[in-house]
């Protein structure tokens, strides 16, 4: 072993040197070269820094850098996030994105143009004017539709959701809701009113029936039973009054 390696490395560094730092690695650790000034330093890390990408060999594994517009990468080739002013796509970091695709500012990548959907219409609705229903012989109905997808920056604007048009209907009066709400009201309070008083009258009746029933039973059990008086005009005899 040279004089300036050593065994009892730190930092998971099999094998190290003061000037150089890491030498090789311990198992299933990654062995990057890191510039400090003037020079470079070995460290041995369990993951490769942003830039790199991790190669493992039978011998060491190492940390290679990506190419200069990839920020991250899978492979030198296969790149997974782009540096500012380039699109992903495909792994590969673009200036501008390719036809049929459009450049997304939030993510930075290049994605496919959506256009606006929109469910069907709904039914018309009633003819109104002025948001009544009566009182009027032309009015308007409308029909509405919800936007279901909306659109990309790219992608085709959602039409209009709503349409109206002119409507004729038969004049009719309008009913004061006030007015009508109140003898409703009334009507509905003197129907009860009138169903109690006859529910209570009928109580009544019955109440009273049963209590003249009762007295009558209590007064017939209570007095005696009265004894037929003779008959004086039987008991007489007739005077001969002829002498």
């Amino acid at each position: 072993v040279h004089p300036n390696v050593s065994q009892g490395c730190q930092g998971g560094c099999a094998t190290c040197s003061d000037y150089n730092g890491c030498l090789s690695c311990k198992p299933r650790l990654f062995f990057v070269l890191e510039r400090i000034g003037m020079k470079q330093i070995g460290v041995c890390l369990s993951s490769c820094p942003s830039g790199y990408y991790g190669t493992r060999y039978p011998d060491i594994n190492k940390c290679a850098k990506c190419k200069a517009d990839c920020d991250t990468c899978f492979t030198r080739n296969f790149c997974t996030k782009c540096k500012s002013g380039f699109y992903l796509y495909s792994g590969k970091c673009l200036e501008k994105c390719p036809d049929g695709l459009e450049a997304n500012n939030h993510t930075m990548e290049c994605t496919s143009i959506v256009h606006c959907e929109t469910s069907e219409w709904s039914p018309w609705s009633p003819c109104m004017k002025k948001g009544k229903t009566c009182g009027f012989k032309r009015g308007n109905e409308v029909r509405v539709r919800e936007i279901v997808q909306h659109p990309s920056a790219r992608g085709n604007p959602c039409p209009a959701t709503s349409e109206s048009r002119k409507c004729i209907v038969q004049r009719k009066r309008c009913q004061k809701e006030g007015k009508g709400k109140k003898n409703r009201e009334d009507k509905r309070k003197k129907s009860n009113k009138d169903e109690s008083k006859e529910t209570r009258q009928e109580s009544k009746g019955r109440a009273a029936r049963r209590q003249n029933r009762e007295q009558r039973e209590n007064n017939n059990k209570t007095q005696p039973k009265k004894r037929k008086a003779p008959n004086k005009e039987q008991d007489l005899v007739p005077v001969d009054t002829a002498h």
